[in-house]
């Protein structure tokens, strides 16, 4: 006996309806990002300290950060604060999205979808940090230590940026790995014993990931590779537990 169709009206909405609540959901998330740029933007040098302090911290003596373009002391900063705001704002903006959703859900799916959302926002979270306390001083490190004798290390600040938000991102959604995993196997495109069985392919792939991700040194590809393994393994875990049974299969 297959499950009752989702408590929604989207038979009786209207497609104009559902575009208006679509808009009315997407402005509500941009105005959340101002709201929350607006406030952080006079703290936009500061935050670029915190985020530039892995780096900082290993200059040689006398060293310190520079700016190539004209505008760079002020677009960096400006960058760096609309996206946290954005990564500030993901919690809203995905609290808009599973409103919009969640009416075409059955009630097993809302029961399922709710600690995803929650779970993917810890995660990604997780991965920024991850990269931050991590992966930044290791790195940095290294660098620092691999530098030309006779040569000064004076990084400029948009390049800076562009490197650190590229990391950034790269852990932060591999960090959804787990996420993506019970998905796949609660919606029957896989089985928790499939991909175990697929494990060597998939340690494979999660090098090959770190390397198209990672700027071209083995320690970053490394720390972002075995998380990503050791994520999987955790999804694998979780999607046990929500993975179809054969007699639940076979009522659908």
């Amino acid at each position: 006996m297959s499950e009752p169709e989702p408590e929604s009206q989207d038979q009786a909405m209207p497609l104009v309806a559902h575009l208006t609540e679509l808009r009315d959901r997407l402005l509500k998330s941009v105005l959340a990002v101002l709201v929350i740029f607006l406030g952080l933007f006079y703290f936009a040098n500061d935050i670029y300290a915190f985020v530039s302090a892995p780096l900082r911290e290993l200059l040689p003596e006398g060293a310190t950060m520079i700016a190539t373009e004209v505008a760079s002391p002020f677009l960096a900063p400006f960058k760096l604060t609309m996206v946290v705001a954005v990564c500030l704002a993901m919690p809203y903006i995905l609290h808009q999205t599973w409103r919009f959703i969640a009416p075409a859900l059955y009630h097993s799916e809302r029961r399922l979808a709710l600690p995803i959302l929650v779970s993917s926002v810890v995660l990604f979270y997780s991965g920024l940090a991850f990269a931050y306390y991590v992966v930044f001083p290791l790195i940095f490190a290294f660098f620092a230590s691999v530098t030309p004798e006779g040569v000064s290390v004076m990084t400029d600040i948009n390049s800076y940026l562009n490197f650190v938000l590229k990391l950034f991102f790269a852990f932060g959604f591999a960090f959804e790995i787990p996420i993506a995993t019970v998905l796949l196997i609660s919606a029957g495109a896989t089985t928790a014993e499939s991909l175990a069985a697929k494990r060597p392919y998939v340690v494979v792939a999660c090098f090959i990931v770190g390397m198209l991700l990672t700027p071209p040194d083995i320690i970053s590809q490394t720390l972002l590779a075995i998380p990503v393994w050791l994520l999987f393994e955790l999804g694998l875990f979780f999607g046990r537990m929500v993975e179809p049974t054969p007699q639940a299969a076979a009522k659908e």
